[in-house]
């Protein structure tokens, strides 16, 4: 409005200014005026500079602020955060997988556990573990999509068995000696074999499904007392398609109960082994897994020399010929998960002179069910029961004892029937204290097939305190007691008391 009035001014004073030159009070007025659009052009300039100015300032700004300081990390209070922080919040050193991958969290109630096997097991989708629901601790490989963590933990297990066992560093019902050595036969060991070391990568791919790499390894490599470097895991998950060395599908992990002890009870089924597992979405929480994996048949030779066949028990072992075959139906809900699963298999014998073989396989039921509030944590308990003919080696207290089938009289191979089971309750008594009971058992069938001091049945029994008071630090007293009998119905039993110290790298 003031340039239109300066111009306009400016156009009446030439225009009236020759026909009024002579007029002395004319002039008078339009010098007024002259005064005025001067005053206005002075006023317009200001205005002119002081919009340089404006515009100038924020570029300036943005040059010249200085970067915020990230705040100081907080110091580490004793007690969790809470759930809806668990779930939301991200350092500011590390980067958030779950936006990056699209990875989801899977709906389970969120637990502790001190093998952390639940973290390392696939899942569809490649789904975040219900013992770690926010992915923590990865950071992103500068100029990729491709997402790293290292993990695992330093654990010390003290160990005191009141009586004998074969195996002084996990709990391991099936080597107790029958029958019981009458010399003094208590003992104490200290060992920190169940330390781990992990790497996970994950990654979003063009096919618009994410993929993770998980690498793990311990340090139960080369019998009691050693300290080698064993595989624990190595395989690949792209989407829905597993392939490696890893968990079998047949296992339930998150039914697993948290102990102390490395073994756990004697009837769990959670080999790990090679395969190919094909994970299907039924709905929005159900599953369903198709599954090849790598076949072992444990086979023991015949206990007499029959008159009819000689089988030569020195050259005896075990053939496979198909991959075992799992198929595994899973529904997953905030309220816990159950897990339905069976495994066909062929089993096999030769010595060289006589083979045979025969199908084995059975089926598992399991699952985990949330028992109260959760404030962060909720008890839970959890239950499993395998029952098969041939599924020796997926029991726990069973695997390498030979006990998936015998040869009998006729140079024949008979699978052997065998029962895993288990129960579990874990109590959180606040959120840094929890308590787990455990009762399993483990059964191979009387049989005149199998030598008198083989294995028949276990009992196993645990109770635990287990102290969190930080995320990385575990402190934990665990009493344990088993007992084995073998086939004559003789047993022996052992009481073990143990203290563990554990160091999580990342949790």
């Amino acid at each position: 409005m003031r340039r239109m009035k300066c111009l306009s001014g400016l156009l009446v004073l030439a225009v009236i200014s020759p026909a009024f030159a002579q007029d002395e009070t004319q002039t008078q007025k339009l010098q007024k005026e002259v005064d005025q659009l001067q005053t206005t052009v002075q006023e317009l300039q200001a205005e002119v500079k002081e919009l340089k100015a404006e515009k100038a300032q924020p570029a300036a700004a943005a040059v010249t602020s200085p970067a915020p300081v990230a705040a100081p990390p907080e110091k580490a209070t004793l007690a969790p955060p809470s759930l809806t922080t668990v779930l939301t919040e991200v350092p500011s050193n590390q980067v958030n997988v779950l936006e990056m991958t699209n990875t989801e969290r899977s709906p389970l109630p969120i637990q502790q556990s001190v093998s952390e096997n639940q973290t390392s097991a696939s899942r569809i989708d490649n789904e975040a573990p219900p013992t770690d629901p926010d992915l923590k601790g990865f950071i992103q490989i500068p100029g990729t999509e491709t997402l790293i963590r290292l993990g695992g933990y330093a654990k010390l297990d003290t160990i005191y068995d009141v009586n004998s066992i074969g195996s002084t560093d996990a709990f391991v019902t099936s080597s107790i000696p029958v029958p019981a050595p009458h010399a003094d036969t208590g003992n104490f060991t200290m060992q920190a074999r169940q330390t781990r070391l992990s790497m996970e990568i994950r990654r979003p791919t063009m096919f618009d499904e994410s993929m993770r790499f998980y690498f793990e390894t311990d340090l139960y490599g080369g019998g009691n007392g050693n300290y080698g470097f064993r595989l624990r895991q190595a395989y690949g998950q792209l989407g829905n398609t597993y392939a490696g060395f890893g968990w079998s599908s047949f296992a339930d992990l998150d039914a697993i109960p948290d102990t102390l002890d490395f073994e756990g009870p004697p009837g769990a089924i959670a080999p790990r082994q090679a395969g190919i597992h094909q994970f299907f979405r039924l709905g929005s929480n159900s599953s369903l897994t198709i599954a090849a994996e790598q076949p072992t048949s444990q086979v023991s030779g015949p206990v007499f020399t029959y008159p009819n066949v000689v089988v030569d028990s020195a050259n005896l072992h075990g053939t496979q010929h198909v991959p075992d075959l799992i198929l595994a139906f899973r529904t997953e809900q905030d309220w816990g998960h159950l897990q339905l699963g069976g495994v066909a298999r062929q089993l096999g014998y030769t010595d060289y002179e006589e083979s045979h073989r025969v199908v084995g396989g059975g089926a598992q039921f399991s699952g985990a069910f949330k028992v109260g509030p959760s404030d962060p944590y909720s008890d839970l308990f959890m239950f499993a029961a395998g029952w098969g003919k041939g599924i020796g080696h997926y029991l726990a207290d069973t695997d390498g004892l030979n006990l998936d089938a015998a040869v009998g009289p006729d140079g024949k191979l008979y699978a052997l029937t065998g029962l895993g089971a288990h129960v579990a309750y874990t109590h959180y008594w606040n959120s840094d204290w929890r308590s787990n009971l455990v009762y399993g058992i483990a059964r191979i069938q009387h049989s005149p097939l199998l030598g008198e001091d083989v294995f028949r049945d276990s009992n196993y029994g645990a109770a635990n305190l287990i102290w969190n008071p930080v995320s990385t630090l575990t402190v934990g007293l665990e009493l344990l007691h088993g007992r084995l009998m073998v086939q004559d119905n003789r047993y022996n039993d052992d009481t073990r008391i143990q203290g563990s110290l554990q160091y999580s790298f990342i949790k």
